[in-house]
């Protein structure tokens, strides 16, 4: 059961976030492409940087509390999975925010609506 300890710590960071997609519609899901512009450039820097420690051995993940699986380079699965979720959630988090606040973060809010309300406006 520990092998599923770092998969678990990520469904649980999913499952917390996933409400505020649904519930508040904070449409991070439905502007995927600006959810790939705040997520893959943190993925390459941080899988890459990941790789070199294991390369180097300064880096090393627990058989015990991991699947096991490793992907080229020898990095777990979970981890990769790891740069993936959290950014994710982050950017939920954040969009809720924006959303319960009105904060415009940068950007107007007009952005954040579906393209038919944002014509009635």
């Amino acid at each position: 059961m520990e092998q599923l300890t770092y998969l678990g710590l990520l469904a649980g960071c999913l499952v917390v976030t996933a409400p505020l997609e649904l519930v508040l519609g904070v449409r991070v899901y439905a502007r995927w492409r600006r959810l790939l512009l705040a997520v893959v450039p943190e993925f390459v820097v941080f899988v890459v940087w990941v790789l070199y420690a294991i390369a180097q051995g300064h880096w090393d993940y627990s058989e015990v509390r991991t699947l096991g699986v490793r992907l080229p380079g020898g990095i777990p699965l979970e981890e990769v999975l790891f740069f993936l979720v959290v950014p994710l959630c982050s950017v939920l988090a954040l969009e809720a925010v924006r959303k319960v606040t009105r904060w415009d973060a940068g950007y107007p809010a007009e952005e954040a609506l579906p393209a038919g309300e944002r014509a009635a406006r």
